[in-house]
């Protein structure tokens, strides 16, 4: 009877060891960490303009703020990019998530795409900022797009008008236009026109009663400048 009971005591002890591993088992499991969760958007830029190329492109992801406002002034960073073509500093736009620059300067009727990847998709704003580089202080683009509804696949186009950052007088004399009809001046600090951002008037040219102007009726452009499809990839 005595061998019987030592006999329960050890079935029993074995079950009772045998749940607390089952326990230890369960508490030593570790958890997967989830893998991080991207959004991809591509921005094709298309240069509509027969003579204005465009600067490197700035494209630049937000959920707050703007590049610009109609009627305010520039900042220094878009004075930067509509006067000499530099994106650097608009890049580092103080709410930007994510920001990409273009490798080069777009020719009037071509084309660029730019991939950006942000962590986020709320509120997701995307803001697109180029020079039109045969002009004193001209640039286009896009300001704070909210793209935060777009599905994977959905495309958004839209056509871009034309804007002076109002910094720099449309002389359009030489040794003001930094692209290849004058390649000379880009930045100046000095701001010497209205001082707010307005639609650009377009070119006068030499030929239209601007006698000292370095441009010709081939710089001239049309609203819209550029046409922007931005498709959400991932």
């Amino acid at each position: 009877m005595l061998a019987f009971n030592r006999r329960l005591m050890i079935i029993a002890l074995a079950g009772t060891l045998a749940a607390c591993s089952d326990s230890n088992d369960s508490d030593d499991q570790v958890t997967p960490t989830p893998e991080p969760i991207s959004y991809t958007f591509t921005v094709q830029v298309s240069n509509l303009t027969a003579g204005q190329p465009f600067s490197p492109i700035a494209l630049i992801a937000h959920n707050e703020g703007a590049l610009w406002q109609i009627g305010e002034p520039a900042s220094t960073a878009l004075e930067l990019m509509a006067e000499g073509g530099d994106n650097s500093v608009l890049l580092q736009f103080a709410d930007a998530i994510a920001s990409v620059s273009g490798d080069a300067p777009v020719a009037p009727g071509a084309q660029t795409t730019l991939t950006i990847t942000t962590d986020s998709i709320e509120q997701l704003k995307l803001s697109l900022s180029t020079m039109m580089v045969n002009t004193n202080d001209g640039f286009t683009g896009l300001n704070a797009m909210d793209v935060s509804s777009l599905a994977v696949d959905q495309t958004l186009t839209h056509f871009t008008l034309a804007y002076d950052a109002g910094t720099e007088s449309n002389s359009e004399a030489s040794g003001t236009i930094p692209g290849p009809a004058d390649s000379a001046e880009g930045f100046n600090e000095a701001r010497d026109d209205v001082n707010v951002i307005a639609m650009h008037p377009g070119v006068v040219s030499q030929y239209d009663g601007l006698a000292a102007s370095i441009l010709s009726s081939e710089h001239k452009f049309d609203n819209p400048l550029a046409k922007i499809v931005i498709t959400r990839t991932q």
